[in-house]
């Protein structure tokens, strides 16, 4: 191309009107289009521990995405928004991102900032939100990831009974995520086939307390055989140094919003000997668990994406990874062009569709994709900084 020619084209460019691409697909001359995907994340605050791990998640899946092609030749890329921690900066940001019309919008991590974004998103863009404690309405355009507390509750309870255990305590925070996961356990005990267990203490903590010393007490005196502590982050450090100053040494399980290495690293002089994670299928594991070739065939090039990566693979991972994925086949078929109606049919119409948390059918678990039969109960194992699938899917104990 002469000089003259070129810069002939480059003014032709210029003319296009900027309102004919919407503010999410940035075209530049010359240069590859880019398609991109506005992901709400707690980038700081409390909840950073679990944003930065899913932001990273998200890059390493952006490398795979580009490298497979992108959107059909379209380069994808995660435009990210700090929501800080906070439920109303999480609707700030809702408010603007809502402006340029995307289609899916995902995130955030945790339950109280996707509640605060759901009603500004309820007629679009779709809000794939992270957290698993979010339960949306059938039809809707709120998705939620991995499998839901109200099913991880009964596998972790069923990984209990199968291991001969009947007097169980719980421990949970008085937060959104801690009040979801008490419903969900409570639902799971009162299931005829757990009628030979018994809730011996069932007690409460505020997030800000720095200290749950009366708490573990009464769990002690009430002769607990296991624990379950829901709660996340740093609450859930000031759990686990009770159970220990306390001398309370039973198993202790817990939810997947736990699962970070950083988090688990920063625990590591007062974990309890056997720490249990409730999870879906994406951890190591060896022949004695058997995934769907599915599955398999999702995780095969995730493993070798975060080894390229040299990252050690969390609960970031699970949350984050199969949402992306999704979202880009959708686009991949529908084209850049779909709008949130459009993307939420193509979700709610999907079926045996293997990710690495397992094998998804939208039709028998509306706006989830998973349920309790995929559900897994993992354990933290600290000299080899990973988890290890200790029960069968659904969770009898292996």
């Amino acid at each position: 191309m002469s000089g003259r020619s070129g810069w002939a084209l480059l003014a032709a460019l210029m003319l296009v009107p900027p309102f004919l691409a919407p503010p999410f697909l940035v075209t530049r001359a010359r240069a590859q289009a880019v398609f991109e995907i506005p992901v709400v994340l707690p980038l700081s605050g409390g909840a950073a521990f679990l944003g930065q791990s899913e932001r990273r998640s998200l890059e390493i899946a952006q490398t795979v995405i580009n490298a497979e092609g992108g959107i059909g030749g379209t380069r994808l890329q995660f435009a990210y928004h700090d929501d800080q921690s906070s439920p109303s900066v999480a609707v700030q940001l809702a408010n603007q991102i809502k402006e340029a019309h995307p289609p899916i919008v995902l995130g955030s991590a945790i339950v109280a900032m996707c509640n605060a974004m759901a009603p500004v998103m309820a007629d679009g863009p779709v809000l794939y939100c992270f957290s698993p404690g979010v339960h949306p309405t059938e039809g809707s355009r709120l998705f939620s990831a991995f499998v839901s507390t109200h099913d991880t509750a009964p596998a972790l309870v069923r990984y209990y009974r199968s291991r001969g255990f009947t007097r169980l305590a719980m421990i949970t925070s008085t937060d959104a995520s801690g009040q979801d996961g008490r419903l969900a356990f409570e639902e799971a005990m009162r299931r005829p086939e757990n009628a030979g267990l018994k809730m011996v203490a069932s007690v409460q903590f505020n997030p800000s307390d720095v200290s749950v010393a009366a708490q573990v007490q009464q769990m002690k005196s009430a002769g607990a055989e296991a624990v379950i502590a829901w709660t996340s982050g740093a609450p859930m450090g000031t759990v686990l140094k009770g159970l220990i100053q306390g001398g309370v040494e039973v198993p202790v399980g817990t939810t997947d919003a736990n699962m970070t290495v950083a988090q688990m690293q920063q625990y590591a002089g007062f974990t309890p000997a056997e720490m249990l994670f409730m999870s879906t299928q994406w951890p190591p594991h060896g022949p004695e668990v058997s995934l769907d070739p599915r599955v398999t065939a999702a995780q095969t090039p995730m493993f070798a994406a975060y080894a390229a990566a040299g990252v050690t693979p969390d609960i970031a991972l699970a949350h984050a990874w199969d949402p992306a994925m999704l979202a880009v086949a959708a686009l991949r078929q529908l084209g850049t062009g779909a709008g949130a109606e459009q993307m939420r049919a193509w979700l709610a119409g999907v079926k045996g569709w293997g990710g690495v948390n397992g094998v998804y059918d939208f039709e028998r678990t509306p706006q989830r994709g998973l349920d309790e039969s995929g559900a897994v109960v993992t354990r933290w194992q600290p000299d080899r900084k990973v988890w290890t699938i200790v029960s069968k899917p659904g969770g009898e104990k292996l």
